[in-house]
């Protein structure tokens, strides 16, 4: 069994350091990745490699293998001493899988028991320019992500399902998920400190990553992320926070209370209800339906606590609790909640490991099972009523070197896609029970 330190020093690579103790697997190049970063370029390669396997229940039982090579590019025109302030940032995916399998199509649930889940390519995620002020706020224009500054809870960071990330309210009730992994968008995003500790953030964005006219898969439409799509209308986001520490690296609690929402201009389709030749008001499952009633625009709106809860004896707990709110008659899910604990340190040879543990349920609107109801109601068969989705997650982030992270996961996942019906079998998928482990590795 290979041997590896409980908490590894702040090293590099100087003679006669274990490998074990770098902060990347291959090391700092002699000193030479330091001083390529004090003159403003930063390159950073990691690689994130997960098993998932459906042991019970989902559509099917079977493992899947996803990686996802990241490539990050940094550029500080300060240090460059071409720009005051000023900086730019690239990131590229390289995702691939084995057999074209991908653990949310086996589940078929709304929340991605995965978060690296996506179609397999080449993508370039982001690609912005920032100024950034001395009190640190900034704006950022480019290709830009609403996920990386929205919404956001750090004890959750280490969950695997999707859900504690992105809310599933969002990536289900935008147009192709929203400007969100896999699909960054054209836009801008600011943050604005009134405060030390109180930041205002506003995003504009296009209102559809995918492109305009895509009639499939989001991903496949837009699948290297070089469409730059300007279609959709805009979504708009705003933010306002009080965050002390709130990545918590520094020493003391960390703090995080927010509160936000959207506004999309585009027009949504009725969860239940079109329109007849006539013109008349009718059930979609109505075989007089011509198409939905639209409306003009979609608006959410959520709030997010994130402290630490108890810290001590080289023991830290954090909870977070969050919850969002769209309204029922144009979206899949109408409320949300996601709540949970991180546990780091848990172990005294340990410290730097976290044990988490999430819950997350996605309530389905009315609308939508209402329209389920009028389905059954129309055929004469059994139908099922989709009501919610409830996501239970257990991870253990195994800090095997400050390279090497090592999780664990377990997830139950009740009501996969809200208790949807399986096409296969006009039954509602039955509750899956997804185990795995991912590595990420830092080089």
């Amino acid at each position: 069994m290979l041997a590896v330190p409980a908490q590894a020093a702040d090293a590099s690579d100087p003679a006669g350091t274990s490998i074990w103790q770098w902060d990347h697997l291959t090391g700092d190049w002699n000193s030479n990745r330091k001083a390529v970063e004090d003159k403003g370029i930063k390159l950073t390669l990691d690689y994130v490699s997960e098993v998932m396997d459906v042991a019970s229940g989902g559509i099917r039982q079977r493992a899947t293998y996803e990686g996802r090579l990241d490539v990050n590019l940094d550029l500080d025109f300060e240090k460059m001493g071409l720009w005051q302030g000023g900086s730019t940032h690239v990131t590229v995916y390289q995702i691939h899988d084995l057999k074209d399998r991908n653990v949310a199509a086996e589940v078929g649930s709304l929340g991605d028991p995965s978060n690296i889940d996506a179609v397999p390519t080449t993508r370039l995620f982001t690609a912005w320019l920032q100024q950034t002020f001395p009190n640190g706020s900034f704006v950022r224009l480019g290709q830009v992500s609403a996920d990386e500054d929205f919404a956001t809870s750090n004890s959750a960071g280490k969950l695997l399902n999707g859900a504690f990330g992105w809310p599933v309210l969002n990536a289900s009730d935008m147009p192709s998920g929203g400007p969100a992994y896999p699909l960054a968008t054209l836009g801008v995003v600011s943050a604005i400190y009134l405060k030390p500790q109180l930041v205002v953030r506003g995003g504009l964005f296009s209102g559809d990553p995918a492109g305009r006219d895509c009639q499939g898969d989001p991903q496949v439409c837009n699948l290297h992320g070089i469409t730059f799509s300007s279609a959709g209308g805009a979504l708009l986001m705003g933010e306002l926070a009080y965050e002390l520490n709130p990545d918590g690296a520094a020493d003391g609690p960390s703090v995080s209370y927010k509160l936000g929402g959207w506004y999309h201009t585009s027009t949504f389709a009725d969860e239940r209800y079109g329109l007849s030749s006539s013109g008349s008001v009718v059930s979609l499952a109505s075989p007089q339906a011509l198409g939905p009633v639209m409306h003009s625009g979609n608006w959410g709106v959520y709030a997010l606590v994130d402290r630490t809860l108890f810290e001590g004896n080289g023991t830290k707990v954090g909870g977070f609790l969050r919850g969002q709110f769209a309204p029922s008659d144009r979206n899949l899910v109408a409320w949300g909640v996601d709540a949970g604990l991180a546990f780091t340190g848990l172990l005294p040879a340990r410290k730097d490991d976290t044990l988490t543990v999430g819950i997350s349920h996605s309530g389905i609107s009315h609308a939508a099972s209402d329209l389920d109801r009028d389905t059954a109601a129309e055929t004469g068969t059994a139908y099922p009523l989709r009501s919610g989705e409830t996501i239970f997650e257990v991870n253990y982030n195994f800090v095997a070197a400050p390279w090497w992270n090592i999780q664990p996961d377990l997830q139950y996942i009740v009501h996969p896609g809200g208790g949807a019906a399986d096409d296969a079998t006009s039954q509602a998928i039955p509750n899956a029970l997804v185990v795995g482990v991912r590595s990420t590795i830092d080089f």
